[in-house]
């Protein structure tokens, strides 16, 4: 797969911060030493440094990052926010019963599945959590929000055996009638809630489904998109992703509507995956999993609070990383304009570093990235 996501759940962070800190300097001019010059040495003789950064030279520092003075190096951990993806998958019989030719197993079911377990399985969403609840229900209560609250899999870090292993076994059951969306949706949501009340990150919720919703009260393209609505509300998207029927004749169309779903979940549309082609729908489905989770990683981090006696200032940062094995360092640019850059949330008032997308797509793609943020002496930006 391409743009694989790195780990996003733990980066090591170092803060390296500036010399100038917030009591006053123990050399100031209200010291005395043994050559009464107040500068606390004891040679005798007068500083030479006239520029005030510090140094001997008496020239004024320009503040790029090779001339930047970095004092006490200390470090500290810190977290991009990991993602869960909660999936919610159609297993009625429309996928794979066989009971209309457009519900053939072989161009719907088999490939959806097989591009399914290999996201799960792929080294590529290393560091990503994901769970899979399965509908419609085998039980009498399927058309119950509570019968979809626990997942078939709960979160688990991936990649994991246990979403193909999961899959293989639904697929050996028989199929079921009905498309219970709205509770499915309802229950999923309720676990995320849950979820997310427990373990703080990013989360969205992953529907992917043949048809339209039918077969309980109140089940419909309206009710289901309210619920989204409301779960976008509280910054959990939902991704949909349509299943569609053949290119056979006769074969209904029962994907399009998905889209308001998906508006309304804050995704602007649905992915419609076609079929008939099981290696080209494996390949378009497997490009649309890629896309959700390269849409849902997260790529910023709130800024560290400096050490004891140390103060944050907005122009003396720095942000670093490893990309491919060598260091780079990366430009802040509110514009993300420049290839590795950076900027704050809020220039005036900030409390996140937000990396820009080229610079999110370098880090992700690392195997084992290191994230550096540092404080410097000296001016290293300039924010307007």
């Amino acid at each position: 797969m391409k743009n694989r996501l790195v780990p996003a759940c733990l980066m090591m962070l170092f803060v390296v911060i500036g010399c100038g800190d917030a009591d006053s300097d123990e050399s100031s001019d209200a010291a005395t030493d043994a050559d009464a010059d107040a500068d606390a040495d004891t040679d005798g003789d007068t500083d030479t440094d006239t520029d005030g950064d510090g140094d001997s030279d008496g020239d004024v520092d320009t503040g790029d990052s090779d001339s930047a003075d970095f004092c006490e190096t200390v470090s500290s951990d810190a977290q991009l926010e990991p993602v869960y993806l909660a999936f919610a998958f159609d297993v009625s019989g429309s996928m794979g019963e066989g009971d209309y030719p457009w519900h053939d197993r072989t161009l719907k079911w088999d490939p959806v599945v097989a591009a399914t377990t290999a996201f799960f399985g792929d080294t590529g969403s290393l560091g990503l959590f994901a769970s899979m609840v399965f509908f419609p229900s085998h039980d009498e209560d399927r058309c119950e929000d509570a019968s979809y609250v626990t997942p078939d899999v709960p979160f688990t870090r991936l990649p994991s055996p246990l979403f193909a292993d999961a899959l293989t076994a639904i697929g050996e059951e028989e199929w079921e009638g009905g498309t219970p969306t709205l509770h499915v949706m309802n229950g999923v949501l309720q676990f995320v809630q849950e979820s997310r009340d427990a373990v703080a990150g990013k989360y969205a919720i992953v529907l992917v489904t043949d048809g339209y919703p039918q077969g309980c009260d109140d089940n419909d393209i309206a009710s289901v998109t309210a619920v989204a609505e409301d779960a976008a509300e509280e910054g959990i998207f939902t991704y949909v992703i349509g299943v569609n029927n053949p290119p056979l004749p006769d074969a209904p169309d029962t994907v399009s509507n998905l889209t308001q779903i998906a508006v309304g979940g804050g995704t602007q549309a649905a992915f419609i995956i076609d079929t008939g082609n099981p290696e080209q729908t494996t390949a378009d489905f497997n490009a649309v999993i890629d896309g959700i989770r390269d849409a849902a990683f997260s790529c910023d981090v709130a800024i560290p609070a400096p050490p004891e006696n140390r103060q944050f200032d907005k122009q003396r940062v720095q942000i670093a990383a490893s990309v491919d094995g060598e260091p780079v360092v990366f430009d802040y640019d509110a514009d993300c304009v420049a290839p590795f850059a950076w900027h704050y949330d809020d220039p005036d008032a900030p409390s996140r570093i937000m990396l820009c997308e080229s610079t999110c797509e370098a880090i992700r793609a690392q195997p084992q990235p290191d994230f550096t943020v540092r404080f410097a002496c000296t001016d290293l930006i300039f924010i307007e």
